[in-house]
């Protein structure tokens, strides 16, 4: 079977450095600690390499995310409706519009992912390994971001003000389990089924 196309290679290459680059002036280096924004980059080493490994471990990251986030983006912008927070940003006119431009990877990450994926077949040690890197980046979002003006993840609550039904860091643990059992279970055993 072919590698992956070196058109794709480039393309992708320059818009994931021209992202970070501007996310890097514009949002605080956190902002990097986003499963999504972690999938942009690592893609990138994915893409050439050609490692079935980095595609499935970031498939398993953002495939269920992203297609939240796509239908609270796409349903708004077709009915005008609020359907979910995580895409209030899009719809922010005090945001410069090619800053909202370059966060359309979420539209066409998802995609390249499960071609890359069908291409080079399913890892199946993704699960463990994107276990791994969210029990290390969840507990780092905790701990370096303010409750108060960032939620990277969900770390203190699924909206954007912190929950207080619980003991913080008890959250932070229920999020750990619903990242690990809940989105990336799941997505392993159907892309287990559809690429393995």
């Amino acid at each position: 079977m072919d590698g992956m196309p070196l058109w794709l290679k480039l393309s992708y290459t320059v818009y994931a450095a021209v992202t970070v680059v501007v996310y890097m002036r514009k949002y605080p280096l956190w902002n990097f600690l986003w499963f999504s924004d972690i999938a942009l980059i690592l893609t990138v080493p994915a893409l050439w390499l050609e490692s079935s490994l980095l595609a499935s471990m970031m498939l398993l990251s953002i495939l269920l995310p992203e297609t939240v986030w796509n239908v609270g983006f796409f349903g708004r912008l077709l009915s005008g409706k609020r359907l979910a927070g995580l895409t209030d940003y899009m719809f922010d006119a005090a945001k410069p519009l090619y800053l909202r431009g370059l966060s359309l990877f979420h539209v066409f990450l998802p995609l390249i992912l499960l071609w890359m994926v069908a291409r080079l077949g399913y890892d199946e040690r993704a699960l463990v390994a994107q276990s791994v890197v969210a029990l290390i980046v969840l507990p780092l979002c905790y701990f370096i971001t303010d409750p108060k003006r960032d939620n990277v993840n969900g770390v203190f609550g699924w909206n954007s003000t912190p929950q207080t039904r619980m003991h913080p860091l008890a959250w932070l643990g229920l999020a750990i389990l619903v990242f690990i059992v809940a989105i990336y279970l799941p997505t392993h055993f159907l892309a287990k089924a559809a690429f393995g």
